[in-house]
């Protein structure tokens, strides 16, 4: 009866042509090697191995049996891997750690569609800001960290593995409709902390002023409060106004203004296979989001405004 692990011994041999190289290969010593090519040829009756000089060449009997040993070889390790790949997915655990918007929009549509294909899967969420969550990433805390990016922020994560899921738009939120930012560049503008108001200033910057901050809130629900009272103006992102949107506020997009958001993971690839279905989910998700309804600018010039059919 036929081995594998004998007709891996062949298969190397006829690769090298030399009994050493094929020890080297599969870590066995030289004897080991042919007592595993003795035991094959004891098993199929056959001579398959000439002795030439130093080295050894196959006969016509090793050449046909190591070349159908390296097709039942391969077809071996595809089936381990497709295997893998089901019991990952039977009763596998996959850690995201994701930002408000998109733990509020995407990641729970994601989160149901997984649920509903892949039910041994366990999923784990965590709510942190982008930063944190790619040092959780790489601490080994969570598999996946979602992040975004605005278009004009160089990637600078290149240690991370990054799949792009959605593009989502930037709209100027205020309490009267048709508005453009170049109206407001006198007004109160509600600003995310430090770190997250970073677009609101480079949006109003190019057109032509710095805004005054007023209030600083990261909270959506509480800047679209703010804005609907008529204490102040503010940039949004997409998600936000699709998880929440206050009455009395108006909508504007500005066009040249979008971040990207991406699933980030860590380490060589692949990943596995709960992780990779997650992310899979995920950029399958993202594209069914619809826009929130946007009012057109004055003008409809960039940067004024511009209501969007689907999200990209």
């Amino acid at each position: 009866m036929l081995n594998l692990t004998h007709l891996k011994v062949l298969e190397a041999v006829a690769r090298h042509g030399s009994v050493t190289e094929a020890a080297k290969e599969l870590h066995y010593s030289q004897p080991s090697v042919s007592h595993h090519l003795a035991r094959l040829e004891a098993a199929t009756g056959a001579r398959l191995i000439q002795r030439v000089g130093r080295g050894v060449r196959l006969t016509p009997e090793g050449e046909l049996l190591a070349g159908r040993a390296a097709e039942i070889l391969g077809r071996v390790d595809a089936a381990s891997v497709e295997l893998a790949a089901r019991v990952g997915l039977r009763a596998g655990r996959v850690r995201l750690a994701g930002f408000q918007t998109v733990l509020s929009t995407l990641v729970p549509k994601a989160a149901a569609e997984l649920s509903r294909s892949h039910p041994g899967i366990e999923l784990n969420l965590v709510d942190a800001h982008p930063a944190d969550g790619l040092k959780m990433l790489r601490s080994g805390h969570v598999d996946i960290a979602l992040i975004f990016r605005h278009a004009d922020t160089p990637l600078e994560e290149a240690e991370y593995r990054l799949t792009h899921l959605l593009d989502d738009p930037l709209y100027l939120v205020s309490d009267r409709p048709h508005q453009r930012l170049a109206d407001h560049r006198d007004s109160a503008w509600v600003g995310g902390c430090e770190r997250c108001r970073a677009a609101t200033i480079t949006a109003c910057k190019r057109a032509g002023f710095s805004p005054r901050i007023a209030y600083s809130c990261d909270d959506t629900v509480i800047t679209q409060s703010l804005v609907s009272a008529g204490m102040g103006v503010a940039i949004i992102n997409g998600l936000a106004l699709h998880a929440h949107r206050a009455p009395g506020v108006h909508a504007t997009q500005l066009t040249d203004n979008t971040r990207q958001i991406y699933a980030a993971t860590y380490g060589d690839p692949p990943d596995p296979p709960a992780t990779a279905a997650l992310i899979e989910i995920l950029a399958s998700v993202g594209i069914t989001l619809e826009t929130p309804d946007t009012e057109p600018g004055p003008g409809g010039r960039a940067g004024s405004g511009q209501p969007m059919p689907s999200w990209s």
